[in-house]
């Protein structure tokens, strides 16, 4: 698990799936789009439940989920991604569509993405560790390690803030602050 000294630094179990993961059906049902759920807590005992029920009762803060190519196809809805967030998980994949990739920041979900062959360095339930901020991977289970490149800095730092709510946040707490010292009169 990240701990506020790193929190980047994820180490936890894998869960492993291959290629083409598409967000309706195979992480979360289709219905919760639909009715527009966005409650973690009513997301989070449907997420993978199709593909791997009870998912939510094994997987816990810190674990991460390892996939091939094309992780989050399809239309990037935000459902599955709010309750991984809300669990404490992280991703790191091959390759995502470009709309995952912002959705992914934009909630500010820990991930690395272009992280070619990492489907052929793990197993389910290998317990692993990766450092998203310097995109160092380390398999405990198979002594295997690897380097792989992290996210661009300012993908990073809007993650690191907690997605676009928290830049948001962050930046108008700066604006407030300065219009504070503005209207304070100096001696």
């Amino acid at each position: 698990m990240s701990t506020p000294e790193n929190r980047w630094r994820y180490r936890g179990t894998c869960y492993k799936f291959g290629d083409d993961l598409e967000h309706d059906g195979q992480m979360i049902a289709f219905d919760y789009v639909i009715k527009g759920i966005v409650a973690p807590e009513a997301l989070i005992p449907h997420l993978f439940e199709i593909t791997r029920p009870d998912f939510h009762r094994r997987a816990k803060p810190g674990d991460i989920i390892v996939a091939g190519k094309h992780f989050g196809k399809g239309k990037a809805h935000r459902q599955a991604y709010i309750a991984m967030k809300a669990m404490g998980l992280a991703v790191a994949c091959e390759s995502l569509p470009y709309n995952t990739y912002l959705l992914l920041v934009g909630l500010g979900l820990p991930f690395m993405t272009r992280c070619a062959g990492i489907a052929e360095l793990v197993e389910d339930g290998d317990d692993i560790e990766i450092d998203f901020h310097s995109g160092r991977f380390f398999n405990h289970t198979r002594s295997v390690e690897n380097q792989f490149n992290p996210l661009p800095e300012r993908a990073l730092e809007i993650i690191g803030l907690g997605g676009t709510k928290g830049m948001l946040r962050d930046w108008w707490a700066k604006e407030q602050a300065a219009s504070e010292s503005r209207a304070t009169p100096t001696a």
